[in-house]
This record gives C-alpha cells, structure tokens and sequence, in this order.
C-alpha cells in the first residue's frame, strides 16, 4: 500500500507538471483527491491492515495527501502567470479610443412643469401645503359646497373607496381618491387661522381616459385669504403666473363660469403662443388657450371651515401640470406622458 502510495504521488507530479490549463489541473485534482479518487480507494484498503500498518499508511497517506495540494497550487500559479504574461505579450489598449457613450436620463416634463409652477407661487410669497391621496366625502365635496345630487359624487366620475379595505381605522363616510387638491385647502383653513397663502401640489384620480383625459393627473391648486382680498388681487396674481410660464408677451382673459366652491367663478385663457393671438389650429383660431380655473372663495366653504364670511374673503384657482406640459410642448394626446417612450420624452 506504500508502493501505491508513492506511485500516485509520482503520477500526479507528472500529470501536473504536463497540464495545459486550468482544466487539466482540475481533472487531476478529481482523479487524485476526489471522493471516488485514486487517494480514496487507496485508504479503503487500510481496514485489512493491523493497527501498527494502520498507523504507518495513515502517516504516509497525510504526507502524500499535503504533497498533493501544493502541487496543485504550484500548477494553478504556473498557469495564472503564464495566462497573465501572455495578455501583456498580446497587443497594447488603446486609451486614445472613445468609451462607449453613456446614456443620459433627465427629469420627467411633467416633473419639471410640476417643479416650475411651484418655483413661481414660491416667489410670490406662497408656501406648499399637502394632503392625502385617499380622501373623506366631507372634505373632498361636503365642504367645499357640492351639493348632495352633483354629478361629481357618482360613481362614473369618481373613483370609491371600500372603507373595509382600509381596516381598523376605517372612518364612517364615503372614502375615495380625491378628484382634486382642494381638500388640502379644507384642512389648510381648519388647522391654520387666516391669512392663508398656499399652493397644494399633487396627484388626483378621475374617472377619465382619453386623448386629453388620463385616471391619474396632477394639479396644482392655490389658495389665499385675508381680509379684503379682491377679485383684482386674483387677476393680477394668475396675471403675473401665465407670464413668468409662457412668457413675458403672454396676455390673459378672464371667462365667466361656475364652481360650488368658488363665486363668482372664471376660467383663465391666455394668448396662444404658437400663433401669438392671430388664431390658428392649436387655439382654433380663437388666439385664446385655456389654462385654469378660478374664483372667490365660496362663503359656505368659509362657513364650513369656521372663518367668519364677513370678516375675510380669499380666491382660488386650480390647473392641470399635464395640460400646461402638454401646451408647453406642444404635445396632443395626454397618453404619450404615460407611455414612458424613452424615444418621445428625449425630445422634450
């Protein structure tokens, strides 16, 4: 058995003094010390043996086992410095090469319209007010004046939410995805005593799905209340808004309409910038886009909140960041802001 031994020891210097690689290498490690190895099948003949002859192979086998392993880590380095010799001997790398071009992403056109509407409220003296996404009936209708029957609460219109779903803490009323930010407002004037000055930035969800229409869009609405704030106050102030976004040449118009939360009510149109007012395809040749909407603050809302009606008025207005994206871009169908094309958002 020591024959065998030292003959195996003897076989696999020449074997790994022969390999090519580092497959060869591997194939001699198995063939040697693997379970079903020539070591292996050595030993397994040691139970015939006496203790004495026991002890003697099993000293050898150890020696020979040792011998073994750093033959093999003696060839593994040869082949490592001869695979590294030859990559230095081959040809030289060109550092003068051009890498390859990294791609770039940027921020989102609705991202930075959001960003760019709430850099101009800021510097008029605003500050950013928010609220959750998930919203009572009462603040996202009752108390901003919608009447039981309008057609905002039905379900074809508004997104419901099973109050179940939310667990524990379920409240009693109607919860839905709010449909505006004006809620944020409510909770504005009940936790804050006038005056009042905030934009509410965010997501809002409608039951809505078409080329100017997605279920999902973001508004950004404004609020401000004090004493003796006037419809004039709220001209100058959206006056001043459509030229720091559209442009300094920008000129605005103020439409009659209806709100519940708002009286009187308007929306805003400005110039057309394509066109600059002479009518063309983008503004129908009208020369007016609309923007937003606006108004004074309804008194029931101002009841609802507990202000005093007669001691504080305050205006409101409201737009779309996809809508002013869209104008700003020149963009017709609102579906390819969500469409996450990374060949259409690169040109805008």
């Amino acid at each position: 058995m020591k024959e065998k031994l030292t003959a195996l020891l003897e076989r696999a210097r020449a074997d790994l003094a022969s390999a090519a690689d580092e497959k060869a290498v591997e194939a001699v490690r198995l063939s040697v010390l693997g379970k079903k190895g020539e070591l292996s099948a050595v030993l397994r003949g040691m139970g015939a043996l006496s203790p004495d002859e026991r002890r003697a192979v099993g000293e050898i086998a150890n020696r020979v086992k040792d011998e073994l392993e750093q033959q093999l880590a003696a060839a593994g380095a040869r082949l490592a410095e001869a695979k590294l010799a030859a990559e230095l001997a081959g040809p030289g790398l060109d550092v003068t090469l051009p890498g390859r071009r990294q791609v770039l992403g940027s921020r989102h056109p609705v991202s930075r319209t959001l960003e760019e509407i709430t850099a101009i409220f800021l510097r008029m003296g605003f500050t950013v007010a928010q609220g959750p996404e998930i919203e009572l009936d009462y603040y996202n209708f009752e108390a901003l004046n919608f009447p039981p029957d309008h057609p905002a609460r039905d379900m074809q219109d508004t997104f419901l939410v099973d109050p179940a779903s939310l667990g524990a803490q379920a409240p009693a009323g109607p919860v839905l995805l709010r449909t505006h930010t004006s809620p944020v407002q409510v909770r504005t004037m009940l936790a804050h005593k006038p005056p009042v000055r905030v934009i509410c930035p965010g997501k809002v969800y409608r039951c809505d799905s078409d080329l100017t229409h997605t279920p999902m869009f973001h508004q950004v609405e404004g609020l401000l209340v004090d004493a003796h704030v006037t419809f004039g106050e709220l001209k100058g102030t959206l006056d001043a808004f459509a030229r720091a976004f559209f442009g300094g040449a920008v000129k605005t118009r103020f439409r009659p309409s209806f709100f519940p939360f708002t009286e009187p009510s308007a929306e805003v149109d400005v110039t057309c910038f394509l066109c600059g007012g002479a009518g063309c395809r983008v503004c129908k040749n009208t020369g007016w886009i609309e923007v937003l909407g606006a108004g004074m603050v309804h008194p029931n809302v101002f009841e609802s909140v507990g202000y005093a009606h007669d001691a504080v008025t305050g205006f409101a207005f409201g737009m779309g960041v996809e809508r002013l994206a869209m104008l700003r871009h020149g963009i017709d169908d609102l579906r390819n802001l969500f469409d996450n094309d990374a060949r259409f958002l690169a040109r805008l």
